[in-house]
């Protein structure tokens, strides 16, 4: 009398789905255990099912060798009140910057206050009720480069900041934007395709800001605020502005650099392939 051998899964499984189960041999009692090939083996670890063959969904991973399986690839909800707000941030730029060049200065300034209350009231949305998300670290600080690079540009090319330190500010932003592309591209899982290069809802990449990045943000926030409101109050050519202005200039470059030298400024969720 044959005696059937029992394949125990090592983890439980939510579903599973044996389209085909070819079970090429069953040795008897005292023989060595033959190979068991599962074929279109699909988890699925929603309420629902996907399809197994839509590479946006599913990544291939082997677990063992001649046993191919699947894995659900990480997308997460970007529909989110704080993201909604830091868009709002993102839209406002241009119009920001379209006032400073029409010299309405008091709009421009109302409107950039409403965009830092934002600023400040997303981050706080997002702790409180944990609605925290991979792309929002990326958002946010997007949002504001926009914004800062927007009005650095207007306000230099309305006499309002000197063009070596609006150069200093740019330089900086420009290779942070650079690179952002190149750490995006490296650490999407395959496929590699346009579409979903710019499918923010697959998360690749999460950035940490350095601690002197913080405190550059604040500086340029604060200089850049001031240097649009000092034609509202005759402050313009201020010594104090001045000095805050150097100030500025040195923190980013500083910053600027922290990223190269901090080790987990830039943590990729999915490392790209050793050659």
């Amino acid at each position: 009398m044959h005696h059937m051998s029992t394949l125990t899964p090592t983890r439980p499984l939510a579903r599973t789905n044996f389209a085909s189960l070819d079970l090429t041999r069953i040795a008897g009692s005292g023989k060595k255990r033959q190979l068991i090939s599962l074929q279109s083996l699909a988890f699925s670890t929603g309420p629902s099912s996907k399809d197994p063959s839509s590479s946006d969904q599913t990544q291939e991973v082997s677990t063992g060798p001649g046993v191919p399986q699947k894995k659900a690839l990480l997308h997460e909800n970007i529909y989110t009140l704080p993201n909604f707000l830091t868009f709002t941030r993102l839209v406002s730029a241009p119009v920001i910057g379209y006032w400073v060049l029409q010299g309405e200065y008091t709009s421009a300034s109302i409107l950039f206050g409403v965009a830092c209350v934002t600023d400040a009231l997303d981050g706080w949305i997002a702790r409180r009720f944990h609605m925290q998300s991979i792309v929002g670290t990326i958002l946010d600080p997007m949002a504001d480069k926009t914004l800062m690079t927007i009005l650095t540009v207007t306000l230099t090319m309305q006499h309002l900041i000197p063009i070596p330190i609006a150069t200093v500010i740019l330089g900086r932003d420009a290779g942070l934007i650079l690179a952002s592309f190149y750490y995006r591209y490296i650490s999407l899982p395959e496929p590699k395709t346009f579409k979903r290069y710019w499918d923010f809802s697959i998360p690749s990449a999460e950035v940490k800001p350095t601690m002197i990045s913080k405190v550059n943000t604040a500086v340029q926030m604060a200089y850049i605020c001031l240097s649009l409101l000092a034609p509202v109050f005759d402050l313009t050519g201020h010594v104090g502005l001045d000095y805050l202005g150097y100030t500025c200039a040195a923190t980013t470059i500083w910053s600027g650099a922290s990223y190269v030298y901090t080790k987990d400024a830039v943590r990729m969720l999915h490392p790209p392939k050793k050659l």
